[in-house]
């Protein structure tokens, strides 16, 4: 932020340099006489005026040093150098202007010639000093605040466009995984039988289509995710046939809550992947949602066990739980447990 370009700076700076001067010089010397003259009054008005004007207008020459060759946020021992060297040269000018005109003021309220010695004129610098100091430490103050302000600005600018990046990459990571084991299902069933890897072909096909339309977006209504998972069961019990069943429970209410894209299709996929498709008699997947007061909560069970193969990656949960904190930080939560030859995945997703 420039202050010297800033309008709302230069009149609070300049009410600021009065009111101070008056309160250090005025006010201080009005409190100290017993009896005083209007004329003296007067004079000692003028005195506290003059003295907060040309702190006013000389300050300047300390801002622009400090707007245009001074770096609040990256400055060298050669800088702070230059600082003062253009402080005490203000100082000086100061001095230079602000005796002969109090002895104007002096001439003309007091009708007498000021007799300040060299050595009274020098008792009074570090007075007329402190004036500027204080001011160096406003401005700095201010300088710092807008200084974080914008650092914190553009934290959360990056953090963004960070979070939007990873989103977009874990997208991308979908369709490949997905793309990958329905078209090993496939090659699979080429020699098999062709009607239904022709069927399956046209299932995996609209997946697709969905899967390419929602890519651009963060969240889905859940009952647009139903057809998803629909057609990518379908695809599945094409290979599994009867060793596959699919079970349903869905909460009415929870058909219009928003959920990110494909997020119940890879929990599918994981179960039917590692829990139905190692059990030689197969087994079952159920979907269950469910709408309480501060979650929609979805749960996938599935026959068999927890068990890490070597060859897995785990990029289908690993997915999940990045894009679940990526979206809702820590307020969604998502975790898989066993119990009693089942496994059940859960994933609560806050609803405000």
């Amino acid at each position: 932020m420039k202050l010297i370009t800033n309008y709302k700076y230069w009149i609070l700076n300049f009410i600021g340099w009065i009111a101070f001067a008056f309160f250090m010089l005025t006010l201080d010397k009005v409190s100290y006489s017993e009896s005083m003259d209007v004329n003296r009054l007067y004079y000692l008005i003028s005195e506290g005026f003059v003295c907060g004007f040309l702190g006013f207008s000389l300050s300047f020459i300390i801002l622009f040093y400090l707007e245009n060759y001074f770096n609040v946020a990256n400055f060298t021992k050669k800088d702070v150098f230059k600082l003062v060297a253009v402080f005490i040269l203000t100082q000086v000018i100061y001095h230079l202007l602000l005796w002969p005109m109090l002895s104007i003021l002096a001439h003309y309220f007091l009708e007498k010639d000021s007799t300040v010695t060299f050595l009274m004129k020098m008792t009074n610098v570090p007075h007329f000093t402190t004036y500027f100091i204080v001011w160096l430490f406003v401005v700095f103050a201010i300088k710092i605040y807008y200084y974080l302000n914008t650092i914190k600005l553009r934290q959360a600018q990056l953090q963004t466009s960070l979070k939007e990046s990873q989103l977009n990459t874990l997208k991308g990571q979908i369709n490949p995984h997905f793309m990958f084991n329905s078209l090993n299902n496939i090659r699979g069933l080429m020699l098999e039988d062709v009607d239904k890897a022709r069927s399956m072909l046209t299932s995996l096909s609209e997946t697709l289509r969905y899967s390419l339309t929602k890519n651009d977006v963060s969240s889905i209504a859940l009952e647009d995710e139903l057809e998803m998972v629909d057609n990518y069961v379908e695809i599945s019990k094409i290979q599994f046939e009867d060793r596959l069943q699919f079970e349903t429970h869905i909460d009415d209410q929870s058909l219009t809550k928003q959920i990110p894209p494909m997020i119940i299709q890879m929990l599918i996929e994981n179960a039917i992947k590692h829990g139905v498709s190692n059990l030689k008699s197969g087994g079952k997947v159920v979907l269950t949602t469910e709408v309480t007061s501060e979650f929609l909560k979805i749960e996938v069970t599935n026959s068999g066990t927890i068990k890490k193969h070597e060859n897995s990656t785990q990029l289908g949960l690993k997915n999940i739980e990045q894009r679940l904190d990526l979206l809702y930080s820590k307020k969604a939560t998502f975790n898989i447990t066993e119990i009693e030859n089942q496994v059940v995945a859960t994933i609560k997703i806050p609803l405000s």
